[in-house]
């Protein structure tokens, strides 16, 4: 008679499973892009952006945090807190304010990282390093 509401047609399945993954695939491929621009910009090898750990290390660099770091950001709720001033910092290397770093950089990410790889942000240095002596430089 009706239709089972608990059953699900396998077509109707593999066709969400299918545009699903080629939408995954599609932002996977631009975050790479975006990365790598943005790693190419702040003078770091471009193909950074697709090996994992070195990728982090990299932007830590960009930020002008030391590498070391990368451990922080392995500690829950601690790395949330790392990954916001690193945010922070990197939005302050391209010339941004802090905001641009929270908002942009840090909750909407791919966005905020789109604006600074095709963006007319310049990368200035590390913004972090900007006010510390030269035995403190990581």
């Amino acid at each position: 008679m009706g239709t089972d509401p608990t059953t699900v047609d396998p077509a109707a399945a593999a066709g969400i499973g299918i545009v699903g993954t080629i939408i995954y695939l599609a932002l996977l491929v631009f975050g790479i892009v975006v990365f790598w621009k943005t790693f190419t910009k702040a003078g770091q090898p471009g193909w950074a952006a697709i090996i994992p750990i070195y990728n982090i290390y990299v932007w830590l660099k960009v930020a002008g945090r030391p590498g070391w770091w990368i451990i922080l950001l392995l500690i829950p709720i601690v790395n949330i807190v790392i990954a916001l001033i690193v945010s922070m910092d990197v939005a302050k290397s391209f010339g941004k304010d802090s905001v641009f770093g929270v908002v942009g950089l840090w909750l909407f990410s791919i966005i905020g990282y789109a604006i600074l790889a095709f963006g007319g942000a310049q990368y200035r240095g590390p913004a972090a390093l900007a006010g510390q002596q030269g035995a403190y430089r990581g």
